[in-house]
């Protein structure tokens, strides 16, 4: 099925139809009468917002154009391309409307706040011999930690043994690997 319904001319009703060919126009067949016919695509109006990216303590503002329908919340993915510069995976941190909001759809949105998550910072902190070690890193946004993990990162092997959460950031104490 192409659509719920679509006006047939030679029924002279809405029937169901089926998607022959897609393109500037689409070709249907309705499945009452069989007749073919072209429905015109309806075009899907984008609104330009302004997207303020935080990457790492860097905050940077983007232009980006989403579809006026979409719903947007704070916690979601989103992909933020403006065409001047990179393309940036990023979670939404917070809206702004006439105010701040959890959620709205995108023709009421006035600024988008949102971190980077492609490549996101990350702090280890290395305890040996009384004396801790802070270590920072960039890793991918989806690379995956667990306790008991085995790793080494800058001439340090250690054991992950706490991953602590703190303002969406996540410090990950070892103990080191012997």
């Amino acid at each position: 099925m192409f659509e719920d319904q679509i006006f047939c001319p030679a029924c002279g009703t809405n029937t169901e139809h089926a998607l022959i060919k897609t393109g500037q126009e689409n070709l249907v067949r309705c499945e009452i009468c069989g007749i073919v016919h072209s429905v015109q695509k309806e075009r899907e109006r984008l609104v330009t917002l302004k997207a303020i990216v935080n990457k790492d303590e860097l905050s940077e503002p983007y232009i980006i154009k989403l579809p006026a329908t979409e719903k947007l919340r704070v916690g979601d993915e989103l992909l933020v391309d403006d065409a001047s510069k990179d393309v940036v995976m990023t979670q939404i941190t917070s809206i702004e409307t006439d105010r701040r909001v959890n959620s709205a759809i995108a023709e009421a949105v006035k600024t988008i706040w949102a971190r980077a998550t492609d490549e996101v910072p990350l702090k280890i902190s290395v305890y040996r011999n009384g004396q801790t070690h802070p270590l920072k890193i960039i890793v991918q946004g989806d690379e995956v930690f667990e306790v008991g993990e085995v790793r080494q990162i800058k001439g340090f092997k250690f054991v992950i043994v706490k991953i602590k959460l703190r303002n969406e950031v996540l410090p990950i104490w070892v103990r080191p690997k012997i």
